[in-house]
């Protein structure tokens, strides 16, 4: 019996090694990450003169709040800058475009996007509000 204490204690020891305090603090105390990389990048295509353009901005605004760092969002004015316009190969605007981590593209949506339904698509990724 005196083994299996010692054996057991000297685990939990080790486990607890490749822990640093802030860490375990963390995730005690129920700390978010705040280091976290985004993980869905939601690109807009559009342009400041454009209604439904001009209709996407609150939309967009809410949603970059409430997912924290999850979610980055991108404006591109392709009336001032065409070449993002060329780079995603719009046909109209606004045109939403959402990429993963890593570059690829995920989704594409034409027109005006409702945030409950850009709720729904991130929320099927995996990616929920933080606030």
């Amino acid at each position: 019996m005196k083994y299996f204490v010692v054996t057991l204690m000297l685990v939990m020891i080790f486990a607890s090694c490749g822990k640093s305090n802030t860490e375990s603090n963390k995730q005690t105390a129920g700390v978010k990450d705040t280091t976290v990389n985004h993980k869905i990048e939601f690109v807009e295509l559009g342009s400041v003169n454009c209604v439904p353009c001009k209709k996407m901005q609150p939309v967009m605004e809410s949603i970059e709040k409430r997912y924290g760092g999850l979610v980055k969002v991108t404006f591109h004015d392709v009336w001032k800058d065409e070449s993002a316009g060329k780079k995603y190969g719009i046909q109209l605007i606004p045109t939403q475009v959402f990429l993963d981590d890593k570059g690829a593209e995920l989704f594409r949506h034409e027109g005006f996007f409702p945030e409950e339904d850009i709720d729904r698509f991130l929320q099927s990724k995996g990616v929920n509000p933080v606030n």
